[in-house]
């Protein structure tokens, strides 16, 4: 798939968004074909250098981009080249998705296996055992805990396990 397609995508622009932040939004969103160095980009961009480094780092350690390093033979200073591997973000964006249905799945049986309470006033949950250690009294406020129903939040966490695993096409853990 050809850059240009993939950064139409607004699922990796997010996903290139949340990696490289504002500030590098700018190198991930427009890889040049070849190779490049950062002082070439930050000059193209207008950008800092430190900001176009700082976002080859992050595409790197995400294999979306790799370096070669040059010395150069009079002075001996390292140039480092680098190039764009945007074919790897499908992959990567699989890799998360499992990581966000590992995370759900240890949240559900967290929220199936604990007894909460609420301070309706102050807006905190708290578990039966801290609820016990506060007399079932809202530290903030002083108010009385109530027992809190966490039945919405198990559902739409299960709907949203089912959606992940339905995307991921992986067997329904239940």
């Amino acid at each position: 798939m050809a850059f240009e397609e993939l950064l139409s995508d607004p699922v990796i622009q997010k996903y290139l968004h949340e990696l490289v932040g504002p500030t590098g939004m700018p190198v991930a969103a427009a890889p040049p074909d070849g190779e490049v160095t950062d002082e070439e980009l930050a000059e193209e961009l207008g950008l800092e250098l430190n900001d176009v480094r700082r976002a080859l780092f992050i595409l790197y350690e995400n294999d979306l981009a790799s370096y070669r390093r040059v010395r150069d033979e009079d002075s001996g200073w390292l140039t480092y080249l680098w190039t764009f591997q945007y074919e790897n973000i499908p992959e990567n964006l699989e890799e998360e998705m499992h990581r966000l249905l590992d995370a759900l799945e240890e949240r559900l049986e967290y929220e199936r296996t604990h007894e909460f309470y609420l301070s309706e006033p102050a807006g905190i949950r708290f578990e039966f055992s801290e609820a016990m250690e506060f007399d079932f009294q809202c530290p903030e406020t002083g108010a009385p805990l109530e027992p809190m129903d966490n039945d919405d939040l198990v559902e739409a966490t299960e709907r949203r396990i089912e959606e992940l695993q339905g995307e991921l096409n992986v067997e329904v853990t239940r």
